[in-house]
Order: C-alpha cells, then sequence, then structure tokens
C-alpha cells in the first residue's frame, strides 16, 4: 500500500515532502507509478480494503495519540467525531489501555462506538456544551489528550475540556483559521497544542505492528467500486457515513 507523504520516511517533516493527491496525483487512479520506498506491504490480517483506509485516517491517529501524544495507560483520550480518525483513535487508545470519551451528532453512531469499547458517549447536538459534561464524566480532571478536528466552535470546547499539563493534537481546521479562541485556558491548564500532517513511514511501521498485535480492524461503512466515484463522493458529503468510505479499482 502507499503512503500519505511520499519520502517522509523518518524524523521531521520538511518543506519538500511530497503529499500524495496534493502536489501530485493521488491514488484515485486505474494505474499508479510510486517509487518503492513510497510503499508498505500489506498486513496478512487485513483485506485491501481494509488497508485503504489506514495511509491518512489510520496514521493521523496513531500518531496523535502514540508517537506526538505518547498516551499511557489509563490516561483519558476524547476524540471528536465518528469518522475514520476518531475510529481508528478509540481502537489505538483501547489498545493502549486509556479511557476514552467520544462525540456525535448520532445516538446510533455513539451506540456502535460503545460497542466498540468507548468507555463514555456525548451527543453534541442535545448537549452542547460538551466540555462541561466531560469534566463530569473525568470527576472535573479533564481529558488527558484530545484530538481536535478543528469544527465550529470544538477548540474552545477542548480547551474547556482538557486536563492541567493536557495535550490537544491539533489534526484539522474544518472551520477555517478565525474561531477567536482564548489564551487563557492555555495558560492556566498549562496546555499543549501541536498540529500533525499524518505521519512518516517509520511511523506508519510502529502502527501496522500494534494492528497485528492487537488484531486490529479498520471500520469501513461502504465500499464503492471504480465507476461508482460519484457516488462515494456524495455518500461522504451527507456525513452520515461510520468510519471509512472505500472505492475499489
Amino acid at each position: 500500500m502507499n503512503m500519505f507523504w511520499r519520502d517522509w520516511i523518518d524524523g521531521e517533516l520538511t518543506y519538500n515532502a511530497i503529499a500524495l493527491g496534493s502536489m501530485v496525483d493521488g491514488v484515485l487512479a486505474e494505474e499508479v507509478v510510486l517509487p518503492e520506498h513510497a510503499l508498505i506491504k500489506i498486513p496478512q490480517s487485513l483485506s485491501y480494503e481494509e488497508a485503504a483506509t489506514l495511509p491518512c485516517a489510520a496514521l493521523t491517529a496513531w500518531n496523535a495519540l502514540m508517537e506526538t501524544g505518547q498516551l499511557k495507560s489509563g490516561q483519558t483520550v476524547l476524540t471528536l467525531g465518528t469518522g475514520g480518525v476518531s475510529l481508528f483513535a478509540l481502537q489505538f487508545a483501547k489498545a493502549a489501555g486509556a479511557k476514552v470519551i467520544i462525540t456525535s451528532s448520532s445516538d446510533e453512531k455513539l451506540a456502535r462506538a460503545k460497542k466498540m469499547g468507548a468507555d463514555f458517549a456525548i451527543n453534541y447536538r442535545t448537549n452542547p456544551n460538551w466540555s462541561k459534561e466531560v469534566m463530569r464524566l473525568t470527576e472535573h480532571k479533564g481529558a488527558n489528550l484530545i484530538i481536535e478536528t478543528g469544527g465550529p466552535e470544538t477548540l474552545n470546547h477542548s480547551l474547556q475540556a482538557s486536563s492541567f499539563n493536557g495535550q490537544i493534537v491539533i489534526i484539522g481546521a474544518q472551520a477555517g483559521a478565525d474561531q477567536g479562541i482564548s489564551p487563557l485556558p492555555i495558560l492556566f491548564k498549562k496546555l499543549c497544542l501541536q498540529g500533525i500532517m499524518v505521519g512518516s513511514k517509520k511511523m506508519f511501521e510502529n502502527m501496522l505492528d500494534q494492528i497485528s498485535r492487537h488484531n486490529i480492524k479498520p471500520v469501513i461503512d461502504e465500499v464503492f467500486s471504480f465507476e461508482d466515484v460519484p457516488k462515494a463522493y456524495k455518500k461522504m458529503g451527507a456525513a452520515n457515513h461510520f468510519g471509512k468510505i472505500v472505492i475499489v479499482n
């Protein structure tokens, strides 16, 4: 399977790194040519469809929790939404012995997340002040590590929901840059905010080792044929999927 950053093997990400689907064409194609170092062997425990979910969503979750976050057993993770990154984060965090709080606007999706091992589930539509609910569930200690997707108003809530000396790993900016963020919780709680961009090949290899060791299976909502690409994008735009959408050729 391919990497997201074609030439990021190890160490720090640099300005000359090339992302597939950005600076060069991606992998939604009949044929793709890549250098050997940009490929990783698929574990025997995974199908091609399952492996296709790993290069971006899974590696982002792994980097946030285990590489950047250095998650420890017994800590509490808060992950926002029930998309691919959040569900991988749920699986990786539980495998590491952490507690997990997950949010969604759908009670049905939250119930499915609970079946996957989530310790607590919060509906942010019926509970708009969800940061207060996080504090209540953690006995006012807050979450040690938060995976922040950058949705509307979410970062302010994440600041309030974080523990002292907590980490907030920012993986996206869905609401744009101007969210009117107050620096006071960052100062008072001594928080660390860290942005990440997927991960390196070395991180990928570390992740695959844990996927095989814990028999982690990617959650796939639906698989589409190459001819049905417009239907796949329409489903993704509707934002009612649980886990990953896969296109096969």
